[in-house]
Order: structure tokens, then C-alpha cells, then sequence
């Protein structure tokens, strides 16, 4: 209907997600759930002891011990655990927890995320076994006096490995949080710059856990110990899972449908790019951005649907060179569409106003007319794409993407929502 430099090759931000989430749907389906599967290996004599190793088979399930939830939660998940190891009389281990994260490559975060980013909980990366969703809590007290340092009072989880530099220093009141964490995966140390706002105590901030793999292993061992299993030795990593373990538990994640109403409501990178190894994983045997693209790109080519001045780096947008036109992101929420699992698919994407999503552009909404959408924000980049129901019944789909702009963020969002609205009220 209508069109503006719709050709042009364009950084989506997190509008990429909108291909992550609908091709998985296609390849994975909505049912879909991770599965991490708890063994053993070894003999259990008669006094319960167990002469071997328990094993962590990670599947890249994102939701593995998160905090959201109380059932995901590291005490829910370890207490399942724990419980299927005494169901099998278990009451000693004079061996390790092993884990093994294979089913995902070891590279974590992809090439061209920015430095910036990846210290910081969205930036944490995916792995073979994700825990706590990758993310630690880091808290801290402000000083008395603006530009004060500020002191680091905890972490949460408990015990986690991080070796902390702290540079932050205090901000004004309501302020919010304006820090940045740099450090990179399997190196423990972090190095905290920015500022939080005064005269709010034990202000909480965000980070990427170092290693979530050998966290969640270190964790469970302890939480073991706690709870009535001894174990004698240090966790450790295996790069296989042994032909004679017996399998004592399969976990199950939440329904894909679930998750993916997650990742595209609150834009979780995380969740995103564990949907988009396991489809590599899934069609390629290998878990890995490459094959992740290769699946995402084949549903554009089985679809028929041009994708000149498309590049897809990773599956939640956190990478400045993924690219798209604004012509086909149209084209492809079109042929979404026509899919089966359409309304499955629509409803992961979050109503203007839902939870906060682009609620700049409520006021202005004609009653009879419903927005759904994904948002997209980056240095430079802003970005709404979906779909308006009109009052007569028509659905539109519409992209609008904004790069290179020398506003603010919140600027440049208003400008979008004012042709965003023209769109709404063509009827």
C-alpha cells in the first residue's frame, strides 16, 4: 500500500527476532520443549554410594534455573534433581558432577557483538547448558555524595565465581541504572563502570555470568552436599556423554509456544539465540550461529521469498551487521500469515501498551484498532514491524526501520509512532 526506501539494506535490532521465533515454529513446532537429561555412571554398592560420576547433558534450554520463575528456579530445579538421584539410593558420590554442553558450539557470543554488550546480562551469550539465564545479580550500595564510589555489597546467585573491579560511582536521584559490565565468557573477571542513583540501597544490576555451564554444576555440587548426597571431588567438564551412563531424569523445559511468547514480549537475547542454535542443532547435528542462519535462510528460500540485502548473523539482532529491508520483513510477515501456526505466532508479539511495549504510541491508538509488534533498538537503530487490525477487518503488515538517525532514541521512537499511526488510521 505504501512505501519509503523500502529496498534499502538496514541494522533491525531486535525486529530480527520476528525470524527467529516464526521459523521455529515451522521447524520446531509449538510443543517443542529442551530437554537436559540427568545420569550416572558406576556401580551403587549397598550403602548407597555411588562409584562414579553424575552427569549434566545440557539440551540449551534458556529457561534452565531461571530466577523468573518458581519452578525454574536453581532450588526447584536442584531439588528435582537431588530426588531422582536418591530414588536410585544414592546417598554418596565418590566421583564429580560432570557436565557436558556439546550439543552447542563453544562460541558463546557471536564475532561481531560489540564489547560493550557482552558483559551485560543481554549480552551473555547461549551455550550448550544456559543456567540462571546466563545472568548474575550484582548489588550495590551508592555513596553519600554525588560522584562518590559506590560499594558492592553481594551477588546472587550465591557463591559465583567473579573477580570484580569496581568503578562505579553515584549518579542523582532516580537516576536508574547506567552501568556498564565488561568482561568476556569463561574469564571470572568483571570490571563495573557507570553509575547508580543515590539514596537507593542495594541497587541491582544485571551481568553475564562468566561460565553458566560450570556454574550450574558447582552450584548443584553444592546444593548436593546440602541436602544429603556427599560428593568428593570438584565438578569438571566432558566433552562427550559416556556409552554407559544410565539416564536418571530428562528435564523438560516449558512448550516452545511458551518461550517464544517470552522472548519476543520482554526481547530476551537469550532465549532467542538458544531457539536459534537448536534449529542449526536440530537440521545441521550442530548447534551454532552458521547453522542457525542456514536454517533461518532456508525457510526464506522454501517460502520463495527474495531476499536480496538480507543477512541474518544471529537469531535475537544483538549484531550491528545483520541486515534486512524493510520490503521483506512485509513480505515475510506476510507469508507468516498464510502459515498454520499464525495465531500462535501473533500472539508472541506483544500489544501495543502490553507490558510497557511502545506505550508512547497508546494514546494515540484509535480504539478499533489493535497493533502488534516487535521493537528494535540499538546505537543508531530503531525499529517497529508487525501487524494493525483495522477496524473493517483488513490486517496490514508493516515495517518501519530507522538507522543512522542523530536523535534520541526516544525522539526518533516518536517519529516512527507518528507514521505508524498514519498506517492505523487509514481506515
Amino acid at each position: 500500500m505504501y512505501s519509503y526506501n523500502s529496498q534499502t539494506s538496514v541494522t533491525p535490532g531486535s525486529v530480527e527476532k520476528l525470524f527467529t521465533t516464526g521459523v521455529a515454529f515451522s521447524r520446531l513446532g509449538s510443543d517443542f520443549r529442551f530437554v537436559t537429561r540427568i545420569g550416572i555412571r558406576g556401580e551403587i554398592d549397598r550403602d548407597g554410594v555411588l562409584h562414579g560420576n553424575i552427569y549434566i547433558i545440557g539440551g540449551g534450554d534458556p529457561m534452565l534455573g531461571s530466577y523468573r520463575y518458581r519452578q525454574t528456579s536453581p532450588d526447584s530445579l536442584f531439588d528435582g534433581w537431588t530426588k531422582a538421584l536418591k530414588k536410585k539410593g544414592i546417598r554418596r558420590v565418590d566421583g564429580r558432577v560432570c557436565y557436558n554442553i556439546s550439543i552447542f558450539d563453544e562460541q558463546a557470543l557471536h564475532d561481531t557483538w560489540a564489547w560493550g554488550d557482552v558483559g551485560n546480562y543481554y549480552g551473555a551469550g547461549v551455550y550448550g547448558l544456559n543456567f540462571h539465564e546466563n545472568m548474575y545479580f550484582v548489588f550495590f550500595n551508592p555513596g553519600t555524595r554525588l560522584g562518590y564510589p559506590t560499594t558492592v555489597t553481594r551477588l546472587s546467585p550465591k557463591n559465583i565465581n567473579v573477580l570484580e573491579v569496581n568503578e562505579v560511582t553515584t549518579g542523582p536521584e532516580g537516576s536508574g541504572d547506567n552501568v556498564v559490565i565488561y568482561g568476556s565468557p569463561h574469564n571470572s573477571g568483571r570490571l563495573y563502570r557507570g553509575t547508580v542513583p543515590m539514596g537507593k540501597s542495594e541497587f541491582r544490576v544485571r551481568g553475564a555470568m562468566p561460565n553458566p555451564a560450570r556454574q550450574c554444576a558447582d552450584l548443584f555440587s553444592s546444593y548436593l552436599r546440602t541436602h544429603g548426597i556427599s560428593i568428593s571431588s570438584n565438578s569438571m567438564q566432558v566433552y562427550s556423554q559416556p556409552d554407559s551412563m544410565r539416564v536418571v531424569l530428562d528435564y523438560y523445559s516449558s512448550d516452545y509456544y511458551t518461550i517464544a511468547q517470552y522472548t519476543n514480549l520482554t526481547s530476551n537475547n537469550i532465549y532467542a539465540e538458544a531457539i536459534f542454535k537448536y534449529m542449526g542443532y536440530a537440521k545441521y547435528g550442530r548447534g551454532n550461529f552458521v547453522n542457525g542462519s542456514k536454517v533461518v535462510m532456508d525457510f526464506f528460500r522454501e517460502k520463495r521469498l527474495e531476499a536480496g540485502g538480507v543477512r541474518v548473523n544471529d537469531g535475537s539482532g544483538l549484531s550491528p551487521q545483520n541486515r534486512v529491508t524493510a520490503d521483506f520483513v512485509c513480505r515475510y510477515l506476510m507469508a507468516i500469515g498464510k502459515e498454520p501456526f499464525f495465531k500462535e505466532f501473533l500472539r508472541t508479539l506483544p500489544k501495543v501498551g502490553e507490558s510497557g511495549t511502545a506505550k508512547n504510541l497508546l494514546p494515540h491508538l484509535p480504539a478499533t484498532v489493535s497493533v502488534r509488534l516487535k521493537t528494535g533498538t540499538m546505537d543508531g537503530v530503531k525499529a517497529y514491524a508487525g501487524y494493525v487490525d483495522a477496524a473493517n477487518g483488513d490486517r496490514l503488515a508493516f515495517a518501519i526501520i530507522s538507522n543512522g538517525h542523530e536523535v534520541s532514541s526516544a525522539v526518533a521512537g516518536d517519529k516512527l509512532g507518528r507514521i505508524l499511526m498514519k498506517i492505523a488510521t487509514l481506515y
